[in-house]
Order: structure tokens, then C-alpha cells, then sequence
């Protein structure tokens, strides 16, 4: 098949999981993924890299990432791109850069990442990793940068992800008639296979360690209860030293650089797309319309059905994140394909916003391994708000790179946002749409935040800090009971009825 001399191609990959007991800084981990990555194309192409871009590194920031990993690998780019938040950004990237590829507007881009939580855990007050010097540029930004929650959620407490995904997990376990007790149970028959998955990777997975849903399920004191449903092992782990990064170019300049055909990985359609923003607005808090819109089009785009699909990684972070993409994308809870080719953020590790880079590396690998393979991955930012997936395959595709318009779908689903209720207005009866019980750390329920829809239609966030009442609803269901409630200290106050 011709290959168009300006489709986006994959070349490299590469990255590392770095299990000593030193204490290591993000952009050293970042700069040893990238010197893997432009290794692995088999040639000499460090003097072809004109763009560098990275995903926002959580832990030990550093400013200018972008242009710090530049210099630590001794390159010398046009652009040096740092990112926003988001855990969809590699994929992201993917789309945006290989817009500019495809018009010629750049020949070869390294996307590179990393996240040193657990040096960041393990460093001590007044050990913290020397201050780096200044760098002489400043990193353009590309990506969304607003924040995940509304000043609503936040005055209610809510400013974790482990906080608000179970909030999701109950709409969802509502929808399909189970308590929070039955649904973890059945969360540990969903994630068991991620855990396969990562022990079969012990290089590169943080806890390669196969369980049983038992495990991943029964509450005990190594596994204990964080926010209902979710006991320890249903989390991101984001305490983890992992780099990934993958150098992406155009045919044309892959042919010129001698690259061997047999590196060579396309990406054959992306798109993104968010769902309503702030999770207060969103209609149905059990379902991703933004995930079912971006993936119907990057399938349609291709021409091919979820059928046709070898691979898939599916963002993970947490349960509720994988539910509603396989509740999208119309697949089967029991697939017998799987829903992740690395373990997931959970069990491989969940490295911040540069997951879906080692998610990338990974399907490399197996593209080269099975050419005639298709896979697709998902990313996914903040709380199941930001989404951008993406079809590859080593088989050139039929129809050539495509990145379909979205911007009709975007606007459909922005318009079915809920205006949110302030605080000192959210006086009087609610139902509750979702919620969650979280825990302390001593094991005991501790506070209760809930989503709710009063009579006129708006959606109010509220909490109780009633330890009794945390307790009464743990392990039961409680979306669809109705609740009272009152203004008080800067957010609302709900008790049941």
C-alpha cells in the first residue's frame, strides 16, 4: 500500500521503571525515556527532533518541564511544548502533532513524560531535590487548562479524584440495581484481569502482581476502605518513578531518515472530546457522552466497528473510568480481548498525566509484533471530563490519517449541562443523583459528599459530616432517596428524610 508522504508514523518508543531506592528527579527520568525512545527508531535521528512535548508533570514539578528534558538530552527543538493537566494529553498530543506533521509544519516530535511519586514520597522535609537551574526559554502550553471542579464542588470538599470517581461508581451501580456492597464485589470480578495483565509486564509494571477478586475486593487492613466502593487496590496509584516517550514524524521523513519499516507504527484516526465539564452539570453521572462521541468517531472515521479492534487500553484510574468507556463503546463487561494491554493505572502504575504514554509504548510493541493488529486506546482527564482516543495499527490505514471535526458533538453535549444550585440557595428537598462515603484512615466511615437534583431541575452538591450517618450508609444504596437540605458554612448541608 502507498503510504502518503506526510501521514504521521510512530518510529520509537521507550521507557523505564526505576525501582532503586534513590531519590530521583522527573526530568532525569523523562530524559533516560526519551534517549530509550530515539534509540529504539535504530537510526540516527536526535538532529531531526524539532518539537519536544510534555504532559504536566503532579509530583516534584518543575517549571519549563519541556525545555529541562531538552537540555538534559541535548536537544535542540523549534518547540518545546509543556501541557495542562490531563491524563488524555500523550493521546492528545498524538492528534495535535500529527495535525502539524500531516500541513508541514513539523518533521519529528518526542512526547516524553514522567512522575517521581515515590522519590516525592519518600523524600523528608529539608531533603527535598536541590532546586534546578533556570532555563533560558519559556515552554509554550498546549491543552485545556481549566481546573477539574466548579467552586461549588470544591467548597464541598471535593479536591481528589479518589473522592469524586466513587461518586460515579454509585450512579453506576444505582443504573444496575446493586448496593455499594455488591457493586466493590463485582469491581473485583472487572478488575482482576488488570492485574494479570500487569504481572505478565514485571519490568515495567509498579505492583506486577496477579489477584484474585477476592482481593481486590475484601476489605482488610493492607486493603483498606478509602471512599465507597473503593477499597487501596481499586485506586491510581500515582506514588510511582516510571517514564515513558515515543517519537512521532512523517513518513516521508522516516523514509529519509533510513528508518526501518518494521518500526514503523500509525496512528490511523484520533479525536477527542469532553463531556459537560464540571461533574455537578453533567446530566447522567453513570455514562461518558464524550467517550461514546469520540469513539463512534474515530471508528467511523476508519471504517471499521469495535469488533474489528485486537487491543484496547482503556483509561483506568479508577473502575468508574473503565465501566463507562466499555458502556460507550458498547463492548462487553467479559470481554474476552481485555481492557488493558499494561495492567492500568492501578496495578501498572499510574505515573500522573503520562500514563497513556506507556499505554502508547506498549501498543507500539504489539503493532510491530502483529502487524495486521488494530488497537485503541482511550485517555482520559480530571473526572472523566476530558477524553481523547485514538486507532493504531502497523498496517498503514486504508483511508489515510483522520481526525475528525467534533465540535457539533462538543456543542450537543455542552448544551445538556444542569445549572448548579450555590450554596446559600440549596434550601428545601433533593434526590440523590450519586455519592460516596469516605473514610479515615483509622477505618472508620468519616463524611458523606452527595450529588443531588432539587425540584426546579439544578443539581446541588452537599456533604454531612455526621459519622453516624456515614456509617448508616455505608455498604447500602442511597441514590434516588430523597434528602433535606440547608445552607451552612459555605456549603450545603444534607441530612436523609
Amino acid at each position: 500500500m502507498t503510504v502518503a508522504p506526510r501521514i504521521p508514523v510512530v518510529v520509537a518508543g521507550g521507557e523505564i521503571t526505576h525501582r532503586d531506592d534513590d531519590v530521583v528527579d522527573p526530568v532525569q527520568l523523562a530524559a533516560e525515556a526519551a534517549r530509550r525512545a530515539l534509540d529504539d527508531a535504530g537510526v540516527r535521528i536526535r538532529h531531526r527532533v524539532d518539537a519536544v512535548a510534555t504532559p504536566g508533570i503532579l509530583l516534584i514539578p518543575r517549571d519549563h518541564p519541556a525545555s529541562r528534558i531538552t537540555e538534559a538530552v541535548g536537544l535542540a527543538p523549534r518547540r518545546r511544548i509543556s501541557c495542562p493537566v490531563g491524563g488524555n494529553t500523550p493521546q492528545y498530543l498524538v492528534e495535535a502533532l500529527g495535525n502539524d506533521i500531516r500541513r508541514g509544519a513539523l518533521d519529528v516530535a518526542l512526547i516524553v513524560g514522567a512522575e517521581s511519586g515515590n522519590s516525592a514520597r519518600r523524600v523528608k522535609a529539608g531533603r527535598w531535590l536541590a532546586d534546578p537551574q533556570p532555563v533560558g526559554c519559556e515552554d509554550e502550553s498546549l491543552g485545556d487548562p481549566r481546573p477539574g471542579l466548579s467552586p461549588v464542588e470544591l467548597g464541598a470538599g471535593l479536591h481528589w479524584p479518589h473522592e469524586v470517581y466513587p461518586i460515579f461508581e454509585s450512579a453506576i451501580a444505582a443504573r444496575s440495581g446493586r448496593t455499594l456492597d455488591e457493586q466493590r464485589r463485582w469491581l473485583g470480578e472487572l478488575m482482576a484481569p488488570f492485574t494479570a495483565e500487569a504481572a505478565s509486564h514485571p519490568d515495567q509494571a509498579w505492583f506486577p502482581i496477579q489477584r484474585t477478586p477476592e482481593e481486590l475486593s475484601t476489605v482488610t487492613p493492607e486493603n483498606r476502605m478509602v471512599c465507597e466502593p473503593y477499597p487501596k487496590l481499586m485506586n491510581s496509584i500515582i506514588t510511582v518513578d516510571m517514564a515513558a516517550a515515543f517519537v512521532i514524524t512523517a513518513a516521508e521523513v522516516a523514509q529519509e531518515l533510513g528508518i526501518p519499516r518494521d518500526r514503523w507504527v500509525f496512528p490511523w484516526s484520533a479525536a477527542s472530546c469532553n463531556d459537560v465539564y464540571f461533574p455537578a452539570q453533567r446530566p447522567d453521572l453513570s455514562r461518558s457522552a464524550g467517550i461514546r462521541a469520540a469513539g463512534r468517531a474515530v471508528l467511523d472515521a476508519s471504517e471499521i466497528s469495535v469488533d474489528d479492534v485486537k487491543w484496547f487500553d482503556l483509561y483506568s484510574c479508577f473502575p468508574a473510568a473503565v465501566e463507562v468507556a466499555i458502556e460507550a463503546l458498547g463492548l462487553d463487561p467479559y470481554d474476552a480481548r481485555g481492557f488493558s494491554i499494561t495492567g492500568g493505572l492501578p496495578y501498572h502504575g499510574g505515573p500522573g498525566n503520562n500514563y497513556v504514554s506507556h499505554a502508547i509504548v506498549e501498543m507500539v510493541r504489539r503493532c510491530r509484533e502483529e502487524p495486521e493488529g488494530i488497537g485503541l486506546i482511550s485517555g482520559m482527564g480530571w473526572y472523566i471530563s476530558k477524553h481523547s482516543l485514538g486507532l493504531w495499527s502497523a498496517t498503514p490505514p486504508p483511508l489515510g490519517w483522520q481526525t475528525p471535526a467534533m465540535a457539533a458533538s462538543q456543542a450537543s453535549i455542552d448544551a445538556t449541562g444542569l445549572p448548579v444550585a450555590v450554596p446559600a440557595e440549596a434550601k428545601g428537598t433533593a434526590r440523590i443523583d450519586g455519592y460516596t462515603v469516605v473514610y479515615g484512615r483509622g477505618g472508620q466511615p468519616s463524611w458523606v459528599p452527595v450529588f443531588a437534583r432539587m425540584p426546579d431541575g439544578r443539581r446541588v452538591v452537599a456533604r454531612s459530616d455526621d459519622h453516624e450517618l456515614a456509617a448508616a450508609m455505608s455498604g447500602g444504596m442511597f441514590v434516588g432517596h430523597r434528602i433535606d437540605l440547608q445552607p451552612g458554612g459555605g456549603h450545603a448541608r444534607f441530612e436523609l428524610r
